[in-house]
């Protein structure tokens, strides 16, 4: 027995709700890079982290930079209660989307964390602005 079958694989519809559950609170830089080509951005592209100037120097086309520190209900009351935001960091070694997809919900926001982030970006090969 392998240490990939040490412990059962959940029932389909365990695993079904499960992954489900992930697509819900996740998107991945394909798909966020396809909205973009595709000029179909139904949501708000939040770059969460960094100064302004490292922000200036390279973020994702179309991303607006706010930090995760400068959230509130005031700055969010720009955009409509139904937005959804996409949060991005600098990548899997980053929090920054996690904390920022909180303060979001927290504030009743609906959010979806960009996973891979900048790193994943550069990785999928995508151009930055």
């Amino acid at each position: 027995m392998s240490y990939v079958t040490d412990y059962p694989a959940a029932a389909p519809e365990i695993a079904a709700a499960h992954f489900l559950q992930r697509l819900c609170l996740e998107t991945d830089c394909d798909d966020v890079h396809s909205a973009i080509k595709d000029e179909d951005m139904d949501f708000v592209l939040l770059h969460v982290v960094g100064s302004p100037e490292a922000f200036a120097r390279r973020h994702i086309p179309g991303a607006l930079h706010l930090r995760h520190r400068e959230m509130s209900a005031e700055r969010m009351a720009q955009w409509p209660a139904d937005t959804l935001f996409v949060v991005y960091c600098a990548g899997p070694h980053c929090n920054g989307a996690d904390r920022a997809a909180l303060k979001l919900s927290r504030l009743g926001r609906p959010v979806k964390i960009m996973i891979g982030g900048i790193t994943g970006w550069a990785d999928e090969g995508f151009s930055f602005a």
